[in-house]
């Protein structure tokens, strides 16, 4: 598992990216109508901040701003650590690990291709955590 690369980890991901002068209120109706957590933050389609979920917690709401009138710039994390596409997702989750954060932009000469999260470990473990249960539930209903 820690030995496959980031690249085929994200290869089916789209990126999400706003402008830093989106505002928080925008970029978290675009993030709920997504289904998604994290936004990159791109100018000239170069990456120049991330922007989660945790952050509307913490540097908005928290804060007392207003998502309507707070920009990304304002509180997104400018120029995070990022990695790239072919670099082996366990030494991602090392870096993650070491800086305590759970999302990393994957870029490749600036650009952003995804990002990768703690979550991505998971999902070899989850999909035979979840067959297993299936197993159990079906052996469960011949024993009766």
């Amino acid at each position: 598992m820690p030995q496959r690369s980031i690249r085929s980890v994200i290869q089916k991901q789209k990126v999400f990216t706003s402008s830093p002068q989106t505002t928080i209120f925008q970029v978290a109706c675009e993030m709920k109508e997504l289904g998604l957590g994290t936004v990159l933050v791109v100018v000239d389609k170069r990456l120049v901040g991330i922007f989660t979920e945790r952050d509307v917690l913490y540097r908005v709401v928290a804060e007392g701003r207003d998502p309507k009138m707070t920009l990304l710039e304002q509180v997104m994390t400018r120029d995070p650590q990022t990695i790239g596409p072919d670099i082996p997702l366990g030494h991602a989750l090392h870096m993650m690990y070491d800086g305590n954060f759970r999302h990393m932009p994957v870029v490749e000469n600036g650009i952003p291709l995804g990002i990768i999260s703690v979550r991505d470990a998971l999902s070899p473990e989850m999909a035979e955590f979840e067959s297993d249960l299936k197993s159990r539930s079906l052996i469960a209903e011949i024993l009766g």
